[in-house]
C-alpha cells in the first residue's frame, strides 16, 4: 500500500502541478505539504481524506458506488445549454474555446498555457517561446470547433453526424500538421502504454458508418451515450493522428446537441481519463467514464456560471 508521500508524488507527477498549487488544492501551507511530500511528517486524518479524494480525481479509482454514479449523472443532466445561447454569449464562447483548446491540446503534450492559446487564437500573436506546430494546433482547433458549432446551429434538431462531417472536422484540425488530414488511416496503429486493440484499418469505413448511426440514435440517457460512443471512437482510432482531439471536439458538440453543458476534460485528469476509457473499451465498464464525463459537465457549468 502506498504511503501518503508516494500518493502526493503521484498526484504531482500526473497533474503537472507545482507543490504551491497542490498545497492550495489541499488547503494547507507549502511548508506543511513539503514535509508530507518528503515523508518528514504524516498528514492528519482529515488531510488524508482530502488527499485520497484528490488522488482518485487525478489518477482514477477502482472502486465506484452505483448510487454515486447516478447522483452525479442526475446533477450533470440538469446543466443545460443550447447552441443558440452559447453563440449569443460571446464571452462564454471565447472562454469555452480557450479552455477546450488548451486542455485538449495539453492532454496531447502541448506546452502552451491558456494565456498562450488566447494570445494566438484571438490576438493573432506569434509566440517565440512556442513551436510553430503548437501554435498551428491551437489555431486549427478553434477553426474545427467553429466549424462544428456552425453546423450544429445551421441544422438545429436535424444535426446529424456523418463520416463526411467527422472527416471535415479532422481536416480542419490537422491541416498543415499531417499530410493525410481528413483521411482515414491506411495502416495499423497502437496507442503506446495502452492495452486496447485498435480497429483494423480495412474495417474503419464500415465501423465509422456504424458509429455515426449509433450517435444519431435517440436516447434517454445522453451521458451514457456520450461516454460509450466516445470510448468507441477512440478504439476505432480512424485517423493516423489527432484522434483524441477530434473525439473530444465531437464529444463537446454532441453534448450541446443534447442540450447539455459540454464537458471539457482537464489535462490534470488525463490519467483518470485514459484509465476509464480503457475500462469501457476492454471490459465494457462504462460507469466510471459516465461519471467522469458528468463531472466534466459540472466543471464546465461552473466555468459558464463565472462568465454569465
Amino acid at each position: 500500500m502506498e504511503n501518503y508521500s508516494e500518493k502526493l508524488a503521484r498526484i504531482l507527477a500526473a497533474s503537472g502541478w507545482s507543490q504551491e498549487t497542490l498545497s492550495d488544492k489541499l488547503g494547507v501551507s507549502f511548508v506543511t505539504l513539503n514535509k508530507w511530500v518528503n515523508n518528514k511528517t504524516e498528514p492528519r486524518d482529515k488531510a488524508k481524506e482530502r488527499i485520497d479524494v484528490l488522488f482518485a480525481e487525478i489518477l482514477g479509482t477502482d472502486t465506484l458506488e452505483k448510487t454515486e454514479v447516478v447522483r452525479v449523472k442526475r446533477l450533470a443532466t440538469g446543466k443545460k445549454l443550447s447552441i443558440n445561447k452559447l453563440l449569443a454569449n460571446r464571452e462564454l464562447l471565447d472562454q469555452m474555446t480557450v479552455h477546450l483548446t488548451y486542455h485538449s491540446n495539453a492532454t496531447e503534450g502541448s506546452t502552451m498555457t491558456e494565456g498562450d492559446v488566447e494570445a494566438v487564437i484571438f490576438d493573432h500573436k506569434v509566440l517565440r517561446n512556442r513551436t510553430a506546430i503548437e501554435q498551428r494546433e491551437a489555431i486549427n482547433h478553434q477553426t474545427a470547433l467553429n466549424f462544428l458549432l456552425d453546423e450544429l446551429q445551421d441544422q438545429g434538431k436535424n444535426f446529424t453526424v456523418t463520416p463526411e462531417l467527422v472527416k471535415a472536422v479532422h481536416l480542419r484540425l490537422m491541416n498543415g500538421i499531417i499530410t493525410n488530414s481528413g483521411e482515414y488511416r491506411n495502416h495499423g496503429a497502437r496507442i503506446r502504454g495502452a492495452h486496447v486493440p485498435l480497429a483494423n484499418f480495412i474495417k474503419i469505413p464500415t465501423l465509422m458508418t456504424r458509429w455515426c448511426q449509433q450517435v444519431n440514435e435517440e436516447t434517454t440517457d445522453p451521458i451514457a451515450m456520450l461516454a460509450i460512443t466516445h470510448a468507441e471512437f477512440e478504439r476505432i482510432h480512424p485517423f493516423s493522428d489527432g484522434n483524441g482531439r477530434t473525439g473530444r471536439l465531437l464529444l463537446f458538440v454532441l453534448a450541446l446537441r443534447a442540450g447539455l453543458v459540454p464537458p471539457i476534460i482537464r489535462k490534470e485528469r488525463r490519467i483518470a481519463y485514459y484509465k476509464y476509457l480503457e475500462l469501457c473499451q476492454t471490459r465494457e465498464l462504462s460507469d466510471p467514464l459516465e461519471k467522469f464525463i458528468a463531472e466534466a459537465i459540472i466543471e464546465t457549468s461552473d466555468l459558464a456560471e463565472d462568465v454569465v
